[in-house]
């Protein structure tokens, strides 16, 4: 068990007797652990030089066990260090193993799946192997997985994993969806809504892809599907591209402590705004500062900037400037 600390079975024994006594004689550690005498005295050099063991100064001359965090855990933490970095180095070599395939195999940039089968086992396997981010368009009517099937998802959530999911208006007419949606919100998923999606669509890390080619299942015709698994090339970046540009125009889902969820038409209506935040919308675009913004309006300088991160929510916007882009957009100007 202690080969990975660089132990051999013959180490492992003696080392072990020794830290169930304060120190023992050479003889006496031969004729408990079962070794002759001459490999046991092999043995404790061995367990000297490496640090696991010491002699004493008492007659007879005995032996005493280094404590184990101090003799086996420094060097498990630098094989650990050690296999890291291997492994990344590994990852790295494959990655450029795949990208000087690809330039040659077309095969290595595109896989066709047959089957809802398949389907449901490649989209776990993405999942679960997903570091840092899963984007994904979910349309009304599933293909091989249904509404609040996809429980990889959750896993994912847990260690850490972002999910940005773009809604269609027609995928909550599904039986379950909003209460699905409300799960996933609540889990950690981030949400918005479009009224309409062009197609079916996951994306791993920006790394790997997987979209429909051939309709199929219970939304498409009788055959099984028949899907695209797009790996690194300008089509995977198209399809990165193409979430992205529904997703600055998507409308984010609201989930109430109740369990009801708002904005799932994917319209953002001009009456979402009350009359002081057109008001201190109107002053914003215009370029007036906040202190003046606070001056007209009567409010407090702490009131507009509450006011303007409201607003800044309810549009998905990052900054100001794509605030007043989204309120010309939505019509709230």
């Amino acid at each position: 068990m202690l080969e990975p600390a660089g132990l051999t079975p013959a180490e492992e024994t003696v080392y072990r007797m020794l830290v169930t006594v304060p120190a023992a004689p050479a003889q006496e550690i031969a004729a408990r652990c079962g070794l002759p005498p001459d490999e046991t005295e092999r043995v404790l050099a061995s367990l000297t030089a490496k640090g696991l063991a010491s002699g004493t100064d008492r007659a007879p001359h005995s032996f005493a066990a280094t404590p184990p965090d101090v003799a086996l855990l420094p060097p498990l933490q630098r094989n650990s260090d050690a296999l890291d970095k291997a492994r990344t180095a590994v990852t790295d070599l494959l990655e450029t193993y795949r990208r000087t395939r690809r330039r040659r195999d077309p095969d290595q940039l595109i896989e066709v799946i047959t089957g809802a089968e398949a389907l449901r086992q490649h989209l776990r396997q993405i999942q679960d192997s997903t570091r840092h981010e899963m984007l994904w368009f979910c349309k009304a009517q599933y293909v091989a997985m249904p509404s609040g099937s996809n429980r990889a998802e959750f896993d994912a959530l847990a260690r850490g994993v972002r999910y940005r999911v773009l809604y269609e208006r027609a995928f909550f007419d599904d039986p379950g969806a909003v209460g699905n949606v409300v799960e996933g919100v609540r889990a950690g998923e981030i949400a918005r809504a479009v009224p309409h999606l062009p197609l079916r669509l996951a994306v791993a890390d920006r790394a790997i892809a997987i979209c429909p080619l051939v309709p199929g299942g219970p939304s498409g015709g009788s055959e099984e599907p028949t899907t695209a698994l797009v790996r690194g090339s300008s089509l995977l970046e198209a399809l990165v591209a193409l979430f992205e540009r529904y997703w600055e125009d998507a409308v984010p889902l609201d989930v109430s402590p109740s369990g009801t969820v708002s904005g799932t038409d994917g319209v953002t209506h001009g009456d979402a705004l009350s009359a002081t935040d057109k008001q201190l919308l109107s002053l914003l675009v215009a370029g007036v500062a906040d202190k003046a913004i606070a001056s007209q309006m009567g409010l407090s300088r702490r009131t507009v900037q509450r006011h303007i991160q409201g607003m800044m929510t309810l549009a998905g916007a990052t900054t100001r400037m794509q605030l007043a882009w989204q309120a010309a957009r939505r019509g709230w100007l």
